[in-house]
């Protein structure tokens, strides 16, 4: 127990007063290094490449540049304008097209904030201007762009099955189901709490021209049945997947919509080179925590603490999952996967529930953690792109947070929801 403590003293100490998380994991290792008079520059360097020369963390980069080249070659402004045209007219039609456009730019990006930024920079000045209110408009979006780390190609997923030691490929495929929902369960709210507003839709588009937006998004649209159609059929892996999507996406870009020049270009790989770089860092540094943790013997001490509950797999997960949604509203996505993922598995694994499912429940988890303050980082880009207040998006977005934790209450109790799809997909 004192060599936990120890370490989660050592990692929140220097967060608390700014220091990167990476960086702090390092600090937290070697606290817990010299308190067990094991301190070696050796192991904290070859952890260091250890952890970050996996073959598929490679997915990571490629599927980041796929997102980039997606919004500087004109792919998430079709797929915008596409529900604009199909569902624009309707009453709250804008909340369903921004709905819509999530679960699709999810399926392209895998990045829940690039998500956010992208759909909201757009969404929410016309969400403005025919009369929705803007917190509503912003925590709507913010709500929706969770929804990217749950279904393929989910950069959340691909931490978890590093680490874990999970298929990343049947991760992706558990994912699309519970994504859908989570867009499902969104729609549903929205009806819901947009039925008596009055704002002014737009025009009803005719059948020519909604055809164009059809024919003139049928790339992007392409892309998502790429990925998950060569998952399914096992013409690659994910590493390979996000190869296919990066070419993918700048031979749309480049050749198709001749939207992106060579020098936009630079500037998006200099821009997914800088956030892979942020993302890389920190599975190098967890791979230092994760192997102190073993040699502290923390996960063992955990699986002690809750093995009381081993007996009911429910009540084990109903445990886990509120700490961490509490931890998930103190720290980022990133960080808590990689630290609480070693931690967590073997008390998965002792109580015999499917680890992929598991890993389905802790990533919705966690992506809810992304919309509560303090940390929320899904909530901060909502709130810088809404040109608003936390509190006022947060007060906008509380009935879809809601639906989501509902939805995931209702996963826990039925985890065929997800096991049944996945087998079949399987």
């Amino acid at each position: 127990m004192t060599e936990l403590l120890i370490f989660v003293a050592a990692l929140l100490v220097p967060i608390a007063f700014g220091i990167s998380i990476a960086i702090a994991l390092i600090i937290a290792s070697v606290a817990l290094m010299l308190h067990l008079d094991m301190f070696s520059t050796q192991v904290i360097a070859e952890n260091l490449v250890s952890g970050a020369n996996n073959f598929s963390l490679m997915a990571i980069p490629f599927f980041i540049l796929a997102g980039e080249l997606m919004n500087a070659g004109g792919i998430t402004r079709r797929i915008i304008d596409l529900g604009l045209a199909l569902v624009g007219h309707k009453r709250g039609g804008m909340g369903y097209v921004s709905i819509i456009a999530a679960i699709l730019f999810a399926s392209l990006s895998g990045s829940a904030v690039a998500d956010t930024v992208a759909l909201g920079a757009v969404l929410i000045p016309l969400m403005i201007k025919a009369g929705y209110d803007r917190n509503r408009a912003t925590g709507l979006i913010a709500s929706g762009g969770i929804i990217a780390g749950v279904i393929p190609p989910s950069i959340p997923l691909i931490l978890f099955g590093v680490t874990s030691g999970v298929s990343i490929s049947k991760l992706f495929l558990a994912g699309i189901v519970p994504g859908m929902l989570m867009g499902l369960a969104l729609i549903l709210t929205w009806w819901i709490v947009s039925h008596r507003d009055e704002q002014t839709p737009l025009p009803k588009q005719n059948t020519s021209e909604v055809l164009r937006a059809l024919r003139s998004s049928v790339w992007a649209l392409l892309l998502p049945v790429i990925i998950v159609g060569g998952l399914r059929f096992g013409i690659f892996t994910p590493t390979e997947a996000g190869v296919v999507a990066a070419f993918y996406a700048l031979l749309v870009s480049v050749v198709i919509y001749r939207e992106l020049t060579f020098a936009q270009l630079f500037e998006v790989f200099k821009s997914s080179a800088r956030l892979t770089s942020v993302i890389m860092l920190l599975v190098a540094a967890s791979s230092i925590s994760a192997w102190m943790m073993t040699m502290a013997d923390i996960p063992m001490m955990v699986s002690d603490m809750l093995s009381g509950f081993a007996d009911s797999p429910l009540l084990l997960l109903l445990l886990i999952n509120a700490i961490v949604l509490i931890i998930g509203m103190t720290m980022d996505l990133a960080p808590v996967i990689l630290i609480l993922t070693p931690v967590l598995m073997p008390v998965i694994t002792e109580a015999g529930i499917d680890p992929v499912y598991f890993g389905i429940i802790f990533i919705i988890n966690l992506g809810i953690g992304l919309l509560t303050p303090p940390v929320g980082t899904v909530l901060a880009a909502a709130t810088s792109v809404g040109q608003t207040t936390m509190g006022g998006v947060v007060r906008g977005m509380s009935p879809f947070l809601i639906a989501q934790l509902l939805l995931l209450f209702l996963l826990l109790l039925f985890p065929q929801i997800v096991l049944v799809p996945l087998h079949w997909m399987s």
